[in-house]
């Protein structure tokens, strides 16, 4: 060991300690993160091998489902000549497109988060790494969060098509190749559509572009469907000739979409061809997006990022609305009102909540406007398939109110964060929480879901029992989507998230869609045999059977009522351990 004199000028300074370089591997950026995912998967939490058992169960259900149907479906088609690979070409391009806008949603809200709000920010910042490999950690921090769900749904949709249409094994990895730059263009485009609006709107807004963005994204997903323009191939009689509608099916729906590069691509691979073009418009595409979101990263995120970093001004008073609601709540009693109105409070003081109500009130008028045009007048068209159409739109209906409730009803307890402790050391009944929060969810989730029915009904002209049946189904069905939204955003909390957006897309979300698609499969399943034996009857003058009825639809509304109390009880009990924990 080498002693230096006191003040020697050669000796090593303090100062001299290493510094990281800024060329620092991207995986040290991404390992906090993975550091804790991985403490959270190997938590020793009671009750967490039952919950992941629960969760394989549904998850292996939902993905049966949705394979079962797509095999049946496409082993149909390829049994029709000529036209059944076009055909499931077509069902392909559909889906792949509902994926990309899901995404782009997805994408656009999630990197408000990871680039401007998210808690590492402020030590990641000023921290001596190169811009180049921020941008290159949080895009792919973006497309995990934002993708991992649509990968899952794209699992069974994707094995169906090998399985039927003979893939093989190298299907697997060729389906990874694709969906690569599928997920990372969107990914792309919303962080770059963030970044630009983070810094035109002024500094202390910075949680209102959310409004602009659904309103941006609704529009979006209006243009891509309507691109699509599925209605023509439900009607081929409005083809001149089979030559004509032929054409209409090999002909690209939507040449400049990614999604149509990749139906190009893995029916090419199906079909033992390579489609080297639409390989390279993916990968060339995402590469130039990447590069171009990075040159607009450098340029604007320095400014944005000290814009988001600045506060609002919020002012309290009470409104007309405010005094309206107290005097309509006065008949339940001082607490339950004040929890009603807290819950009203905080839905509308925050941006992200209220804003996206643009966005929901434009994908119901895209959906009631599709409806519309469901080919159900003309030629061939019975009493019996008039009123079975509109029974199966409650699938669709359902689905819907499960993505609502996913999105404003799951994350209300998870909203409350770390003020949670405040309401359980009061005299407050955590049964009083819960059951508040559920009615202010369902009871707007109520109207619009009779909204949409009544408003569907009425456009496809059904019958009085069918009118009936819909009214029944589809009010079950809201209290039981509720139940569950209250009762799995209660037991699988995220409190330290950092934007309520991010909240239904994680594991309790997850399982809550799951679970969702259960119920509402069973009890369209249940209701199925007595309205097929009603239409029956009326359609071919057969007999109804009373008994048969009473059962369907008893066990029916079981089912929906059980959907209902038993996840809050679940839910309860979870809070009340805590308490006591």
């Amino acid at each position: 060991m080498t002693n230096y004199p006191a003040h020697d000028p050669n000796a090593p300074r303090a100062t001299d300690a290493p510094v990281a370089s800024p060329d620092a591997p991207l995986l040290w950026i991404l390992m906090p993160k993975v550091l804790t995912a991985r403490a959270r998967a190997l938590a020793g939490e009671r009750g967490r091998g039952a919950r992941f058992s629960v969760l394989a169960v549904v998850g292996l259900l939902f993905w049966g489902i949705i394979f079962g149907l797509l095999y049946k479906l496409l082993s149909y088609f390829k049994g029709v000549p000529e036209i059944g690979e076009l055909l499931a070409g077509k069902l392909l391009g559909l889906m792949l497109v509902s994926f990309f806008s899901l995404l782009l949603l997805s994408n656009v809200i999630t990197a408000l988060s990871s680039f401007f709000l998210a808690k590492d920010l402020d030590l990641l910042v000023s921290a001596p790494v190169d811009w180049l490999r921020v941008y290159a950690a949080k895009l792919t921090e973006t497309t995990i969060f934002s993708s991992w769900m649509v990968v899952l749904m794209a699992i069974p949709m994707f094995t169906a098509y090998g399985i039927v249409y003979g893939g093989g094994w190298g299907f697997g990895p060729f389906v990874a190749l694709v969906l690569v730059p599928f997920l990372v263009i969107p990914s792309v485009l919303g962080s770059a559509t963030t970044l630009l609006l983070v810094n035109i709107f002024p500094a202390r807004r910075t949680r209102d572009i959310l409004s602009v963005i659904a309103v941006l994204t609704a529009g979006g997903i209006i243009l891509l469907f309507r691109l699509v323009r599925p209605e023509k191939l439900a009607r081929p009689e409005g083809f001149r000739s089979l030559v004509d509608f032929i054409a209409v099916l090999r002909g690209p729906t939507s040449p400049l979409l990614p999604s149509e590069w990749v139906q190009k691509a893995v029916m090419g691979f199906l079909g033992h061809t390579t489609d080297v073009l639409a390989l390279y418009m993916l990968w060339t595409t995402a590469a130039a997006f990447v590069v171009l979101g990075a040159l607009l990263h450098r340029s604007l995120y320095a400014a944005g990022f000290s814009k988001a970093q600045e506060s609002a001004e919020r002012w309290a008073h009470a409104g007309l609305l405010h005094r309206l609601g107290m005097r309509l709540l006065a008949p339940v009693g001082t607490l339950k009102r004040e929890l009603v109105m807290k819950e009203l409070r905080l839905f509308f003081r925050d941006t992200t909540q209220w804003s996206q109500l643009i966005l929901l009130a434009v994908l119901v008028i895209v959906y009631v406007f599709n409806i519309k045009y469901l080919p159900l007048k003309g030629e061939g068209i019975t009493f019996f398939l008039v009123n079975v159409v509109p029974f199966l739109n409650l699938v669709l209906a359902g689905f819907v109110l499960a993505s609502i409730a996913a999105r404003f009803i799951f994350p209300a307890v998870s909203l409350e964060g770390r003020t949670l402790w405040l309401l359980r050391s009061s005299p407050l009944a955590m049964r009083d929480l819960l059951w508040a929060k559920f009615w202010v969810g369902t009871l707007p989730l109520l109207t619009l879901a009779l909204g949409i029915v009544g408003i569907t009904d009425y456009l496809l002209q059904v019958s009085a029992f069918m009118f009936l049946v819909s009214v029944f189904t589809i009010t079950f069905m809201t209290f039981a989507i509720a139940g569950l939204a209250i009762g799995f955003g209660t037991m699988f909390p995220q409190f330290e998230t950092e934007n309520a957006a991010q909240i239904p897309t994680s594991f309790g979300g997850l399982l809550f869609m799951m679970a969702s698609v259960c119920v509402i499969g069973g009890t369209i399943i249940l209701e199925a045999r007595p309205v097929y034996g009603y239409l029956a009857a009326r359609a071919f003058h057969q007999e109804s059977h009373p008994l048969e009825m009473v059962l369907g639809f008893g066990a029916a509304m079981l089912l929906c009522v059980a959907s209902t109390v038993v996840p809050i009880s679940m839910a309860l009990r979870r809070l009340e351990d805590t308490e006591h924990g």
